[in-house]
């Protein structure tokens, strides 16, 4: 559609609070110079689809205001109808985290939620999974060739033997040794190792693949009282490399036939772990998908699950919005812990929280971080926050969590998984193929325009809010239902369809030796 056929339709734009002034162009490819919207309003340039239009003139330095927060000053007069690119915009400091309000707005308790239920698979401790996976976890990546091929070997030759098994998966990673493995930040990768072989996808038969001489010995990743779960390449019981794959496929075996016992079965939705992220962002993610997550979010919430958003970049220059919402000063003063932390990580690689914004955010109308945080916390709903797990911590409570993780797709899904997550939903509004083999990720594209694009990699479409079709309430019901269906396998979401998945990316802020 070129720029004559967008100044056919109606112009329309979306202002989200009342003090803004400044609103987002919602139409199809932008709108040429001369639009006209309802109010009266004259775009005096073009203006893409998502980016920013001053409705009233702005003088220097004065304020520029979307969500009713500012997300930066003017650098020089911006008159209506201009529009307001990031080269306009200055971005101001990030709120100091000495100086936040903690549990000064907690929300009141949502009223429960009952009745909803999915198709899931029970565990002896009492978790539920939304798949029913074989993980095979590596103590060093010096391994992960002779893994990937004894898991080719493994889906090819054994698990058309158990039906009830979904797929084997090698938890591969760039670990293990070279590393500083006593280091004080050695605790973030060495405790996601550990807890991502206890997601609850895997049924709790863990298989440790080593070599022998890294410095993360293959005992600190089972856990105590399980026995028989290390391969060791270097073994000397082993005559050549095919008595290793022979052992590793072996001992697949046995978990094999425990884990095809596995059937789904009933549970309530209070069973759930759901973790929440974006990727590829532009201005309406804020709009339309996050908030409809965030509606979703409330009513998982209400049913008693547990859910997690993360991205501490995508949170920290909005951090003051949510310390009101700790259920208590613990939790609140948890994240300032996480904000302070990530703080001091960043400035000790010369980089600070601007880094994050992409050039595809720019382009889908994110003029900095800070707009892109206003959008980016919506998905966490209304709810209190009623945790904060430090990067690779597992998940041991309900309601919405802060799971600290950098705002790296493939770091956050990872560490995620490694918090208990077992089906993740992802809004994008730039899109992505990003998907996870160890649990289902549904894409919720932010503009309908993509959804049809993408027919065969966005699994929802949250458009529909930006064009006034669907409210946010109708759109955050049907993601609910579909996570439901989603999580009982009655639905297969794209990734999972095409077997597009990315590796684990372990997160490594210690020094590499």
């Amino acid at each position: 559609m070129d720029q004559d056929v967008a100044a056919k339709e109606q112009p329309r734009y979306i202002k989200l609070n009342e003090r803004d002034n400044v609103a987002i162009v919602v139409n199809d490819f932008g709108l040429p110079a001369g639009s006209r919207f309802a109010c009266g309003l004259t775009l005096r340039a073009f203006v893409p689809q998502g980016h920013k239009t001053a409705l009233v003139d702005i003088a220097h330095e004065q304020p520029i205001i979307r969500y009713g927060e500012v997300i930066g000053y003017a650098l020089a007069p911006i008159l209506a109808g201009e529009w307001v690119d990031e080269a306009r915009i200055r971005m101001p400091e990030a709120p100091a985290l000495d100086k936040l309000e903690i549990s000064t707005a907690v929300p009141a308790p949502l009223p429960p939620l009952e009745g909803f239920t999915f198709e899931g698979f029970r565990n002896p401790d009492g978790s539920v999974g939304t798949k029913n996976i074989l993980g095979i976890s590596s103590s060093v990546q010096c391994v992960k060739g002779t893994m990937e091929y004894a898991v080719k070997r493994i889906r090819a030759e054994l698990l058309p033997k158990y039906p009830n098994v979904d797929d084997v998966v090698p938890l591969t990673h760039a670990y293990g040794c070279g590393v500083a493995i006593t280091a004080p930040d050695a605790v973030v990768p060495i405790r996601t190792l550990q807890n991502l072989a206890l997601n609850p996808n895997f049924g709790g038969e863990i298989l440790v693949i080593s070599l022998g001489c890294e410095k993360l010995a293959p005992e600190r990743l089972v856990p105590e009282g399980i026995s028989n779960a290390i391969v060791r390449m270097q073994d000397e019981a082993f005559d050549g490399f095919g008595a290793i794959v022979d052992a590793i496929m072996t001992q697949a075996e046995a978990r094999l036939k425990i884990l095809n016992k596995r059937t789904r079965e009933t549970c309530p939705a209070a069973d759930l772990v759901i973790g929440l992220q974006c990727g590829g962002s532009d201005a309406f993610s804020g709009v339309t998908a996050n908030p409809a997550l965030g509606f979703a979010a409330d009513l998982l919430v209400r049913a008693g699950a547990t859910v997690m958003f993360s991205e501490v970049t995508e949170v920290r220059d909005a951090i003051q919005l949510l310390t009101r919402r700790a259920i208590n000063e613990d939790v609140g003063r948890a994240l300032v812990r996480e904000m302070a932390w990530y703080d001091s990580y960043l400035a000790r690689g010369g980089a600070d929280r601007s880094a994050n914004t992409t050039p595809g955010n720019k382009k889908g109308g994110l003029a900095n971080i800070v707009e892109k945080s206003l959008g980016s916390i919506v998905k966490s709903g209304s709810s209190a926050i009623t945790g904060v797990l430090s990067p690779g911590q597992k998940a041991t409570q309900k309601g919405m969590l802060f799971a600290a993780t950098p705002a790296s797709d493939f770091i956050c899904g990872t560490l995620q998984l490694a918090s208990g997550m077992t089906l993740q939903v992802f809004t994008t509004g730039r899109g992505t193929p990003y998907g996870l083999a160890a649990a289902p990720v549904i894409k919720v594209a932010t503009r309908t325009e993509l959804a049809r694009r993408w027919k065969d990699l966005i699994d929802f479409d949250a458009g529909g809010i930006a064009t006034g079709e669907k409210t946010i309430e109708e759109t955050g019901w049907d993601l609910f239902r579909l996570i439901l269906d989603v999580a009982s396998g009655r639905t297969k979401p794209w990734s999972d369809r095409w077997g597009i998945h990315n590796d684990l990316t372990l997160f490594n802020p210690a020094p590499v030796t």
